[in-house]
């Protein structure tokens, strides 16, 4: 099955679309981990929705249109942000003056298209941020 068919969109649904992480050994994760990333344990893992806010705490500007799909949305940047429960995730700035993008600018979620059906034989959406107004 290739990446990005329907059946790996849908398994993606409450990630993308919700931004939907998890809960585990009293410390929140996007995307939801079944295994802690630092101390290899297995546990429980709760469905946790992240905050719809954060802060860049860095970030790029592409000039390059991979990977495929992007060759419209040149230059677009790119960001690590740090949601208030520190989740840090990597996310795609839009609709957001170039000046506004700075280390320290509040941003939140917004709905977004992610890919074009000709690329991957339909439209998936999902979440990115913008700088805060």
């Amino acid at each position: 099955m290739v990446q990005g068919s329907p059946p790996l969109h849908w398994r993606k649904y409450a990630e993308r679309y919700r931004l939907e992480g998890g809960m585990a050994g009293g410390e929140e994760h996007f995307p939801a981990r079944s295994v802690h990333p630092q101390k290899g344990t297995k546990g429980k893992v709760e469905t946790k929705l992240m905050p719809r806010e954060g802060k860049i705490v860095s970030w790029t500007q592409v000039f390059s249109g991979a990977p495929t799909g992007f060759e419209k949305e040149t230059p677009y940047f790119l960001a690590i942000v740090e949601l208030p429960n520190r989740v840090r995730l990597i996310t795609q700035i839009v609709d957001s003056e170039a000046e506004k993008v700075r280390i320290g600018a509040n941003v939140s979620k917004v709905f977004r298209k992610i890919s074009d059906p000709e690329s991957e034989g339909h439209i998936a959406y999902g979440f990115k941020f913008k700088v805060a107004q």
